[in-house]
C-alpha cells in the first residue's frame, strides 16, 4: 500500500531540522551519513529497529569491485575499467550504461574509501570455486566472469572482494556484521545524529513536489523533521512483505523460497517514493539453491525432468539456479559419476539414488525413453575431447561421467533448500535521486541500496558483492549531492 505524502500547510509544525535526513541505517544509509558529514552537513539518520545494520549485516562481506584494486594486483590480475564495465553491461538485464560506467570508473576510489573508513581487505586469492567461501582471501571469483559467452565479451577477473574479520571468524553472516559495525562506528565517530526504534511513515513536500521533511512515530509518539537539503530513503528492500513479492516478484512468496535479509526489509521505502511520485523500474529478485561444493560437482550434469541439458554447470550458482526455476515444473537433476559425487556442503540437495546405468536411471527419474542416455552419450563424447560444444563450459570443469555407480541429486524447487531476496526498486539516476513517471527528478528525494534500482536486476545476471558494493557507492553519491544541495 502506497504511503501517503503529506503535503505541508499551516497544520505541520516541525519539532526538528537536519540538513539531509537518512532513513535507515544500513550500507547504503551509513555510507550517504558519512559522506554528507565529510563536508559538515547536519545529517539525521532515523532506523526503524533498534540499531542499525539492514540486510547487509546478514551477508558474507563481500564487495564487487574492480579495474585494477590493490588485491587484484598484488595477485597478478590487470583488471581495467573496460573490462569490468564491458562484462557488467554482458550480465545485466535493460542495463543503465551511465550508472555502470560511473561505478566501474569510480571503482578504485571506492575501494579506497571502504579501506579509510576502516575496512579491511585480505591479501590473499582464493582460487577455487565457492559459492561463499570461509577463508580470510581476501579476493575470489564470485560471477560468470569465466563462463561462456560473457568470457568472450571481457577478459575475465575476479572482482568479489571479502572483508576480513578478525581473529578467522569467516563463518557466514560474520564478514556483513564486520562491514555495518564499522561503518556505523564512523558515522557515530563522524557527528551525525542517529534515532533508533524510529519509523517514518510519511515524506513531506511542499507544494511545487519537493521533498523538505519527514513524519515519523517512535514509542514516545509522532515527531515531524523539516530537512534542508534533502532525504535519502535507504529502507532494504521487499522480500519479507508477501503483498509486495506477490506483485512484483511471485516466486519470492512462494513458501519454498526461504527469503534472507532484515524483518524490515518490507518494501516500507518504496511505498514512501510512490507515494511521492516515484515509479520502480527494473524489480527483480535473487533467488539461488548452490550446489557446490565441493568444487567437483561442477563436473556434473544438470538435466530437467526431460533428461536434457539446459545451461553451463559452472556458471555462478544465482544463474544455474534461475535456469532450474525456468524448467518445466521447476525440476531439475545433477548427474554424477563415482570420481566426482560428494555431498554437497551446503547441504541443499538431497540424493535421489544410484544406479549401474543411465538406462536404469531414466527410467527410475520417469524421463523419456532414450532422451537421457542420449543427452549423457552426448556429453561424455565430447569431454573425451575436453570439449563442450552445446554450453562451453569452462574446460576444468569437464570430465566424462564414466565410472559408476551414477547418481542424482535433486535440485528441483521444493526438494532443495532455495533461498532468495528482492533485487531493485524506485527508479533513480547516477546521484541516487529518485525519479517520477515521466523520468524527471523529484527534488529533495533520493534512493539508495536494495530499495532502488541500480546494477543488480536479477539472479541470472548477478555477481556476488554487488549489492554491497552499489549500495555503499550510490549512498555515497546520494549524500556528497545531497550536501552541496541548496538549502530549501
Amino acid at each position: 500500500m502506497t504511503s501517503e505524502t503529506i503535503r505541508l500547510d499551516n497544520t505541520v509544525t516541525f519539532d526538528d531540522t537536519a540538513d539531509f535526513i537518512v532513513i535507515g541505517l544500513g550500507a547504503a544509509g551509513a555510507s550517504a551519513a558519512l559522506e554528507a558529514r565529510a563536508v559538515g552537513a547536519d545529517v539525521l539518520v532515523l532506523e526503524r529497529a533498534s540499531a542499525g545494520g539492514g540486510s547487509t549485516a546478514y551477508s558474507g562481506g563481500f564487495v564487487y569491485l574492480g579495474g585494477g584494486t590493490r588485491v587484484q594486483k598484488l595477485n597478478g590480475f590487470d583488471d581495467t575499467v573496460e573490462d569490468m564495465f564491458n562484462y557488467l553491461m554482458a550480465m545485466t538485464p535493460n542495463p543503465d550504461e551511465e550508472k555502470i560506467r560511473l561505478y566501474c570508473e569510480k571503482s578504485l576510489e571506492h575501494f579506497d574509501w571502504l579501506e579509510r573508513q576502516g575496512l579491511v581487505f585480505n591479501n590473499g586469492f582464493y582460487a577455487e570455486k565457492h559459492f561463499e567461501h570461509s577463508t580470510e582471501d581476501g579476493l575470489s571469483w564470485t560471477g560468470n566472469e569465466k563462463v561462456w559467452p560473457f568470457s568472450e565479451q571481457a577478459h575475465p577477473f575476479p572482482r568479489g572482494h571479502k572483508i576480513t574479520v578478525a581473529g578467522g571468524q569467516q563463518e557466514l553472516g560474520m564478514g556483513g556484521r564486520k562491514i555495518m559495525d564499522t561503518l556505523i562506528a564512523r558515522v557515530e565517530e563522524s557527528g551525525a545524529r542517529i534515532v533508533t526504534d524510529a519509523n517514518v511513515k510519511n515524506l513531506i513536500a511542499d507544494a511545487a513536489g519537493r521533498i523538505v521533511g519527514v513524519k515519523y512515530k517512535t514509542f514516545e509518539g509522532d515527531r515531524h523533521v523539516a530537512a534542508a537539503k534533502g532525504v535519502l530513503i535507504s529502507t532494504g528492500g521487499f522480500a519479507m512483505n508477501k503483498e509486495m513479492s506477490e506483485r512484483y516478484s511471485p516466486l519470492l512468496a512462494d513458501e519454498r523460497v526461504h527469503i534472507v535479509g532484515s524483518t524490515y526489509s518490507d518494501g516500507s521505502g518504496i511505498e514512501l517514493g510512490l507515494g511521492a511520485g516515484g515509479v520502480t523500474q527494473d524489480v527483480g529478485y535473487l533467488i539461488t539453491c548452490p550446489f557446490y561444493p565441493p568444487a567437483s560437482l561442477l563436473k556434473g550434469v544438470l538435466v530437467n525432468k526431460e533428461g536434457k541439458r539446459f545451461v553451463a554447470e559452472d556458471s555462478y550458482h544465482g544463474r544455474t539456479t534461475g535456469a532450474c526455476l525456468l524448467q518445466p515444473d521447476r525440476k531439475a537433476y545433477l548427474i554424477l559419476d563415482n570420481a566426482i559425487f560428494g555431498r554437497p556442503e551446503f547441504g541443499g540437495q538431497q540424493l535421489v539414488d544410484a544406479w549401474d546405468n543411465f538406462a536404469d536411471m531414466e527410467r527410475d527419474l520417469g524421463m523419456p525413453e532414450g532422451v537421457l542416455q542420449k543427452t549423457l552419450a552426448d556429453y561424455n563424447a565430447n569431454a573425451e575431447r575436453h570439449e563442450d560444444p552445446d554450453f562451453h563450459k569452462y574446460h576444468d570443469w569437464i570430465q566424462p561421467l564414466a565410472e559408476p555407480p551414477f547418481a542424482a541429486l535433486d535440485c528441483s524447487l521444493g526438494s532443495s533448500f532455495y533461498s532468495g531476496f528482492s533485487l531493485g526498486g524506485l527508479a533513480t539516476n547516477a546521484k541516487a535521486q529518485v525519479l517520477d513517471t515521466t523520468g524527471k527528478v523529484i527534488p529533495g528525494l533520493y534512493a539508495a541500496g536494495a530499495c532502488a534500482t541500480n546494477i543488480a536486476k536479477d539472479g541470472m545476471g548477478y555477481s556476488s558483492g554487488t549489492c554491497i558494493g552499489e549500495s555503499t557507492f550510490f549512498g555515497r553519491q546520494a549524500g556528497i549531492d545531497a550536501a552541496a544541495a541548496q538549502d530549501y
